[in-house]
């Protein structure tokens, strides 16, 4: 008897297994939050040098506020106030021709900026005058706390495997909640970036250990369904936070709020059940007993448990030594093995890396950043049926590999539409985000599908490391776009065709049991 045909048994899709992702449902919600919450929290306003401290002598004392401007920044092309310069000398002939002004000297902002906060009350670059000469430091947030997230992944893929899914799973929740509040209390730039670097490590084992637990409880039937339930969290979320953040836009509270839920998580953890799979692995028979017990219980199976004995779990998945402790080594020790971590590696940074490139691109459309915000997040959804009668219908591997490739063609396409449609430039690349979106969600649960019990948690965080290093690389390929304005496009494009074709060389898992060990998968055709 396999453990999938015991799942069957006690329903492998009843109420133990939706209350288990309800419970989980707190801290998946801010997952979202968090990881698109730097397009908020880093947005820069319009802003001007400050010039309301500025007197020369009391010559300005006459004129008023927008005369003073006329004569002290100069205009650009497009009508606007320079943003990081300022006239070396008022100039008082702009007041009657304002037509030339390439020859007169400027120098850089003396007295800090003033910033529109129509939009914003308060971000980081309004904070901490991250504009201008600092503005690479404004971005580099993103790449400093996914490159927490890049830790986390591979720290909480070995935690779990070694220690347990729920226990690790508390420890992240621990993680992540100190951390988010502690950020937004910071007291500098530096605190603030250590600060997101570790949420975004405590994060990262919310994000894969959530999905495992989920993944581990259902029974083959209804693996797909699952895979997709629990990703729907993330697109209402990514629809709900700019709504939260128009009305808390000041970034300190809209730290605190999206890290709130973390409280309730924490309450709700202590109902969460084990792993009866990675503890039936680990030789902890007696417990996997206890919780296939509780969920056949709770799904009205009690009788089958009954007469199930615990000693009978032991031969369920054989394993060549109950007290060997799996580590990353194991990813490359043998051809297979090998294999299935190069190809889910580049995957996986191909689904981040072009995600990730779209989402924290929303200011390029020329569309209300709110409004950008909730098209990106409510597309999703039906990127989530797309996906979910695709991976029934055409299976795991090609639905993973065309996902990823329309996702480039839509980049690719969007390199050619002019600057000034913004409607369109943000339809098509809604449509990409739709796709890319379509592509994450395959790849957690053919991943998932892909390695065995002894190894999914490790194999899962090595890919979210993968994934996390194409996050961290995707703010800075969009500053590429300094150096031509299509590189970055192109960059990404060629990402997705790779990692499409990676996809392409998979096997496929629809419809067959997950591997128990290493053994299970170096056995596969």
């Amino acid at each position: 008897m396999k453990f999938d045909n015991i799942l069957a048994e006690v329903n492998g899709f009843g109420r133990f297994q939706l209350r288990t992702i309800l419970l989980m449902l707190a801290a998946r919600m801010t997952l979202p939050f968090n990881f698109m919450l730097n397009n908020l929290i880093a947005a820069v306003p319009s802003h001007h040098c400050d010039i309301t401290s500025l007197d020369y002598g009391g010559v300005l004392s006459n004129l008023s506020h927008k005369e003073k401007l006329i004569v002290s920044i100069p205009v650009q092309e497009d009508g606007t106030l320079n943003s990081c310069q300022m006239f070396a000398e008022p100039q008082y002939h702009m007041l009657i021709n304002s037509s030339n002004i390439t020859d007169l000297p400027t120098v850089p902002c003396q007295n800090g900026w003033m910033y529109d906060n129509t939009t914003f009350k308060s971000t980081l670059a309004t904070e901490w005058d991250l504009v201008c000469d600092k503005r690479r430091v404004n971005k580099a947030t993103a790449t400093i706390f996914f490159t927490g997230v890049m830790l986390g992944a591979v720290v909480f893929g070995y935690l779990s495997d070694r220690f347990g899914r729920k226990r690790t799973l508390l420890m992240s929740y621990v993680t992540t909640t100190f951390f988010g509040f502690a950020s937004a209390f910071s007291s500098s730039f530096a605190m603030f970036a250590a600060m997101r670097f570790f949420a975004g490590l405590g994060l990262s084992g919310i994000s894969i250990v959530t999905v495992v637990l989920c993944i581990e409880w259902v029974d083959i039937e209804h693996r797909t369904a699952v895979g997709t339930l629990i990703s729907l969290d993330w697109s209402i979320c990514s629809a709900l936070l700019p709504v939260v953040a128009y009305f808390v836009n000041d970034w300190r509270y809209l730290v605190a709020t999206v890290t709130s839920p973390l409280c309730l998580a924490i309450v709700c953890w202590w109902w969460l059940p084990e792993s009866a799979r990675w503890l039936i692995s680990n030789g902890k028979v007696e417990s996997a007993h206890f919780y296939l017990t509780k969920c056949a219980k709770v799904n009205g199976r009690e009788q089958f448990m009954a007469d199930l004995k615990p000693e009978v779990l032991s031969k369920v998945i054989l394993v060549e030594n109950e007290n060997k402790k799996y580590s990353y080594l194991d990813l490359v020790r043998t051809p297979r093995m090998r294999r299935l971590a190069l190809l889910t590696g580049i995957v996986w940074f191909a689904v981040a890396c072009t995600y990730y490139g779209i989402s924290l691109n929303i200011e390029g459309f020329g569309v209300n950043i709110y409004l950008t915000q909730f098209i990106y997040g409510a597309i999703e959804i039906p990127a989530k049926a797309f996906i979910y009668f695709s991976l029934k219908k055409i299976g795991r591997r090609f639905s993973q590999a065309g996902a990823l490739v329309l996702t480039g063609l839509c980049i690719f396409c969007n390199m050619f539409i002019p600057q000034d449609k913004g409607s369109f430039r943000t339809a098509v690349g809604a449509l990409g985000k739709m796709f890319a979106e379509a592509a994450f969600t395959a790849v957690f649960l053919y991943t998932a599908e892909l390695y065995p019990t002894v190894m999914r948690q490790n194999g899962l965080g090595f890919c979210s490391f993968m994934a996390r290093t194409g996050v961290a690389v995707s703010p800075l390929i969009l500053l590429a776009g300094e150096v031509w304005g299509h590189l970055p496009s192109t960059i990404f494009t060629l990402v997705a065709f790779a990692g499409g074709l990676s996809a392409s060389l998979l096997a496929e898992t629809r419809n067959v049991r997950l591997p128990e060990t290493i053994e299970d998968v170096e056995q596969t055709s």
